[in-house]
């Protein structure tokens, strides 16, 4: 198995990041400006929708690719590679 499962969404992925890089950005500057608490709060939860919904592009990208190829190839690999998976999504629930 070669590359990995977000390589066919790398391009839009790093799109996306800029952009919330500058969202973040703009939300540190708000709080600089002295801006109203819930007009930051409001940035600040489209930021966080805006990550949770590139970790969620990537989860699915890692199960496609990463975990369906080990899970194919069988063997400790695949029990390692679900388990990761499983980890990862404990991980997101959590946060």
């Amino acid at each position: 198995m070669t590359g990995h499962g977000y390589g066919a969404d790398k391009t839009a992925l790093t799109r996306r990041m800029n952009r919330i890089e500058g969202q973040v950005r703009g939300i540190a500057k708000m709080i600089d400006d002295d801006r109203y608490c819930i007009d930051i709060l409001t940035q600040v939860s489209a930021a966080t929708k805006a990550l949770e919904s590139v970790a969620l592009t990537l989860l699915e990208d890692h199960l496609g690719h990463c975990v369906a190829g080990a899970v194919a190839a069988g063997g400790e690999n695949a029990d390692a590679k679900v388990k990761e998976a499983a980890d990862a999504v404990r991980r997101l629930v959590r946060s």
